[in-house]
Order: C-alpha cells, then structure tokens, then sequence
C-alpha cells in the first residue's frame, strides 16, 4: 500500500524530530553546540510544527513545500556549516577562530570574565565530533537534505493525485 502524501509529510517531520532529538542528546552527553549548531535547530522545529499542522486539516500542499523549504534550510546551513568546519570558507567571526578580538581588552576586562569553570564558548570552526569522517554539521546535512527530498516528493505527490476541480466554462 503506498503511502499518501500526508503521511510522507508525517514521517518527514518526524526525522526533523530524529534529528533534534539526537542533537540534544549529544548536547546531554557534552558536547555543547556552537552557535550554527543551534541555527540549524530552528528549521527542524518548524518542520516538526509543520508535521502537526498537517494533522489538523489546513492546506496540505502549502505545508509540504513549507517542510520541504524548512528541511533545505537546514541542509543549506549544515552544508555551510561543514565548509566552516573544513575550513573551505570563512565562517561567522562571533564563533570561530578568528572572532575574538582580545588587543583592545584589558587585563580587567579579560579577568572579570574569568570563571572556575569551563568556558561556555563553542567554536563553529572545530569539530567537536564526527562519524565516518562527517561531523555532526555534515550528518545534518546529508539527512536533512534526505528529508527535504522527502517532503518536495509529497508535495509533488499531492499535487498530481489530488482531483482536479472541474473547470467551469463561462455563460
């Protein structure tokens, strides 16, 4: 039995819901996110909204191009996120190596941020951890652009095998 397009729609959010899912596990087990980390969190919890609106009868079509606009987000900055990482380009100076600009602080404003405890900054540009030799940023990539496949294929879906409303010719 093949699946609807309502359902390929379900099941695309819910990888969205995988995936965020898995990022705050690995953030349970220490590894703190950096700042694209968390960008590319937003879009799957749009798509995860978008899964739940489709469960409520508005507009189908409309919702699977949103997810599938959300999913391709997300790939988008996972894969410039990964070219960060690689250092194929240069990445946002707020999280990456060359961010900090430390010759106009003083020894004051350098102590008076010192703490005992572990800095809370997390650079883009290191990988933190990786799989297969893809960081965490490139498997959010890969999948994610496997999840916007997903939701454009329902959306094509929908729209060729829902019936036409029959035009009506004028008087």
């Amino acid at each position: 039995m093949p699946l609807s397009s309502k359902q390929l729609g379900l099941i695309a959010a819910g990888g969205s819901a995988v995936l965020l899912l898995a990022a705050f596990l690995f953030q349970a087990a220490g590894y703190a996110p950096c700042a694209m980390c968390i960008w590319q969190r937003y879009p799957h919890a749009i798509a995860i909204a978008i899964g739940a609106l489709l469960m409520v009868g508005l507009p189908i079509l409309l919702l699977l191009m949103a997810g599938a606009v959300a999913a391709s987000v997300t790939a988008g900055i996972g894969m410039f996120h990964t070219g960060v990482e690689r250092g194929w380009w240069e990445g946002p100076t707020s999280c990456t190596g060359s961010g900090l600009d430390m010759s106009n602080l003083s020894a004051a404003d350098l102590l008076s941020s010192a703490s005992s405890t572990a800095s809370a900054l997390v650079m883009c540009d290191e990988v933190a951890w990786e799989f297969l030799s893809l960081s965490m940023a490139s498997w959010n990539a890969v999948l994610s652009l496997m999840l916007a496949v997903v939701w454009a294929y329902a959306a094509y879906k929908h729209s060729f095998t829902q019936p036409k409303i029959a035009q009506q010719e004028p008087l």
